[in-house]
């Protein structure tokens, strides 16, 4: 017996000792001296304790190598998942349940244009060398180490890296962007099949002085049941490819800069977070680059070498969305002679047709057919192609315009003047972005980045448009000069928020804008002249919590509330729903019931018009956030009406209904205390890994649950989908950062989790307790401080000769 026991205990240490020595292989380096090829000097790497790589080389070439080796060895599988789900390549390693997503993303033509972009870049200009110099770091990594974990898992192959996947990555960047594919077949389906009465809540006018300053198309398409069915699993295909992959996508951003006459130290302020789907690793990577004539404190995405957010001591950026609509969806009239073809500018115009394979791993590839007529590709037949639909064509600006970005950010991370940033800002075609900018000199600055399309006057391109008519045409594209900008105005601030800004020259930028109330509480609060802002009070801005939404959309109900609640327990909790200030504490339980309310009141009121598809489509839309305060608010609206019963339905049942239904979940959830109905206990944030949708691997990919405060539409928007408790954190600030220059050596930020995204790395989630918990830490800059605060020096040497 003694003798087994002995054998076992060796043999569950060889098996211990085995999974460590794995373990342990697949770490990244951060000590000791590794041989590139292609360097032309030595470069150090010298890592700070939140494992943050100071790169500092003789050369812009030698820096971008470095850098691409170093942010692979932390991030490869992230490289590898953003460039298969961009390309439309990730049922060859994730199976059969990836083939619609990846149908998707063909359609899109995401490879196609990459492939046309690189062919057109200057291949002697600075910003080619870079990413040429960068993605030979990433290769070389790859090629001299062993594959990380999740390679292993899924049975990854090992290939280069090329710029066809850098600008694929941005594609895939531009399209999480996009909201049309939800947003514009719901608003199609309510103006064209209920009417306009319901279409008046989604409160679609321009405003022409804009939202923090204080007429609908005629239905014209034939579209038949087969085809809505089409477009709801259209919706249905885009949201489900962004969430399922534990990957980012991009969903909206804070952003202000406060000059030097309204700071207490007499320099601009920046401050900046933008909003971004929470994953393991987070999209940012944090890195110092210094060549001789250039030193940045950058945050950079995956495949991209130039910093997207970053900042020095002459100046810094961050970005918001734009929000503008750069995609249209457009219905074409089909030939009924000839299925090919469509009616285009007055006569008959064949659609080009092409075949793709799509590997499936465990399967036979599968072969996918599309199409792409005079307007752009036919997306819906990523759902398969059938007689009698209607082709569904996209029009997309990363498709259709130049989109020099690559050279914009290279600019960017060099643009120490105002001069030099506007010219860097001009280049950012697509994704539309919100360019935020100050620097030491005292400038501060704000540019709405985007070539804007010039469409018919009269179209409203939130519906689907009628590829037989003119209205679907472009005339051009206006100049940069038109786009929403300020440059040192007099109020001595500037907020960026995602809400509808506004044209110089006065005209409407369609697009899917966030609420006006995150914008405005900040401008209310930066409005206050009496303030000297610092650091320290941008930092309590970040982390508000609150805005008039909540408050807002209660006010015409609490008379009803009053009149049909009346269980005294239950009344009291409406008293205090009076009383609430629209904000989201862990121990808020008013935020909590307002939050299942919401969801109730949208399900009462509109699930029964739209049917469970469309209506689980609205709750992912922009759209729902301004019409659900306007339903509040009209007793007269015929969204109260319950069409699934004989009777009349009036505001007042609809929110009886909708209450009881809220207090019931609750109690089934929270429990019946309502003391336990913390905002805490039911709004959580977890770091989701592509690995870790599948338990029990969730325990060793994913970081989480926390408890997490703010909410969808405050400063600290932590948000989570509209829906029933308790309510997952889905996205919100990917980083928060702010920089007083009069002191940018110490600019402040955090990172969502952790610097790695290597499992069991040090450096994998020590960071996600201090963000939840609003946390700020200090990005070393100055020479003396990154050496007092290295942990490991890495030395990148150049190869000798035969090597």
């Amino acid at each position: 017996m003694k003798r087994a026991f002995i054998i076992v205990a060796l043999l569950i240490a060889v098996v211990l000792c085995a999974a460590g020595g794995y373990i342990y292989s697949k770490q990244p380096t951060r000590q000791g001296q590794v041989e590139l090829r292609n360097l032309t000097g030595s470069v150090t790497v010298r890592y700070d304790e939140r494992g943050v790589p100071h790169i500092r080389a003789g050369n812009e070439a030698d820096l971008y190598r470095a850098l691409g080796y170093v942010h692979a060895q932390d991030r490869l599988f992230q490289m590898e998942a953003m460039r298969r789900l961009a390309r439309g390549e990730l049922a060859e390693v994730l199976g059969p349940k990836l083939l619609d997503t990846d149908k998707l993303f063909r359609s899109l033509r995401i490879r196609e244009r990459a492939a046309s972009y690189v062919a057109g870049l200057d291949k002697q200009s600075p910003a080619w060398k870079g990413l040429q110099a960068y993605l030979d770091g990433i290769n070389q990594y790859q090629d001299t180490h062993a594959a990380p974990i999740e390679f292993d898992v899924l049975g990854i192959p090992k290939r280069p890296f090329t710029a066809e996947d850098s600008i694929s990555v941005a594609g895939y960047m531009a399209y999480s962007f996009a909201a049309a594919f939800r947003t514009e077949p719901l608003l199609t389906y309510v103006r064209d099949q209920l009417g306009t009465d319901y279409l008046n809540v989604f409160d679609l006018d321009w405003q022409p002085k804009g939202v923090l300053a204080g007429g609908h198309s005629k239905p014209t398409l034939a579209l038949g049941a087969e085809d809505w069915k089409d477009l709801t699993a259209l919706a249905r295909v885009s949201e489900q490819a962004l969430i399922d992959n534990g990957l980012p996508q991009f969903e909206g951003s804070n952003a202000w800069v406060i000059a030097g006459s309204r700071s207490q130290s007499g320099k601009p302020l920046l401050a900046g977070d933008p909003h971004i789907r929470f994953s393991v690793p987070s999209v940012w990577y944090e890195a110092q680059l210094s060549a001789p004539g250039f030193d940045l404190y950058g945050h950079h995405q995956a495949l991209v070498p130039f910093a997207f957010l970053g900042h020095n001591l002459d100046f810094g950026w961050s970005l918001t969305m734009f929000q503008n609509d750069d995609l249209d969806l457009i219905a074409e009239k089909v030939n009924p002679n000839n299925p090919n073809q469509v009616w285009y500018r007055g006569q008959w115009t064949d659609m080009l047709v092409s075949e793709q394979q799509i590997n499936v791993k465990g399967q036979t590839p599968v072969t996918i057919t599309l199409r792409q007529s005079p307007h752009g590709p036919i997306v819906n037949d990523a759902l398969g192609t059938a007689a009698g639909k209607t082709p569904i064509a996209m029009w997309w600006a990363f498709l259709e315009t130049p989109n020099p970005i690559l050279d914009g950010f290279y600019q960017l991370n060099r643009a120490d003047t105002l001069a030099k940033a506007r010219a860097a800002a001009a280049k950012v075609q697509a994704p539309g972005l919100n360019l935020v900018y100050a620097n030491a000199k005292g400038d501060i600055a704000w540019w709405a980045s985007a070539l804007l399309p010039k469409r018919p006057a009269g179209v409203k391109p939130g519906f689907i448009l009628d590829g037989s008519t003119p209205e679907a045409d472009k005339d051009g594209y206006y100049p940069f000069s038109a786009n929403p900008q300020e440059e040192n105005p007099a109020r001595g601030y500037i907020v960026s928020a995602n809400f509808q800004p506004v044209s110089p020259t006065g005209m409407e930028i369609p697009g899917y804008y966030n609420l006006a109330d995150r914008g405005q509480q900040l401008d209310r609060q930066l409005s206050n002249k009496s303030v000297k802002w610092t650091n320290e009070a941008s930092q309590k801005l970040q982390l508000d919590t609150a805005t008039a939404y909540g408050p807002r959309l209660l006010a015409p109900l609490l008379t009803v509330l009053r009149q049909v609640v009346s269980d005294p327990a239950q009344l009291k909790l409406v008293e205090q729903l009076a009383q609430w200030q629209g904000d989201y504490p862990l121990g808020s339980v008013s935020a909590t019931v307002f939050n299942q309310f919401l969801y109730d009141l949208a399900v009462a009121a509109m699930r029964d018009e739209l049917g469970n598809d469309f209506f689980e489509t609205l709750l992912s839309t922009r759209v729902i956030d301004s019409a659900l305060p306007r339903l509040a608010a009209n007793a007269d609206s015929p969204w109260w009406d319950n069409r699934n019963t004989p009777d009349k339905e009036t505001r007042a049942d609809v929110v009886r209904t909708a209450w009881a239904a809220s207090m019931e979940h609750l109690k089934l959830t929270l429990g019946d205390d309502v003391a336990g109905w913390q905002w805490g206990a039911a709004h959580t944030l977890t770091h989701g890994h592509p690995l870790g949708q599948q338990k029990p691997l969730d325990r060793i990919f994913n970081v989480g649950p926390f408890a997490a405060p703010g909410s969808h539409e405050v400063p600290n928007n932590l948000s989570a989908k509209i829906g029933p408790a308790p309510w997952p954190v889905t996205y919100g600030p990917s980083t928060r950062r702010l920089v007083d220059f009069a002191d940018p050596a110490h600019g402040l930020t955090i990172n969502p989790v952790g610097q790695s995204g290597v499992p069991f790395d040090s450096h994998y989630d020590d960071q996600a307790e201090a963000f939840v918990e609003g946390i700020y830490v200090q990005a070393h800059f100055s020479e003396e401080e990154v050496m007092a605060n290295t942990r490991s020096t890495l030395k990148l040497m150049p190869a000798r000769a035969g090597q």
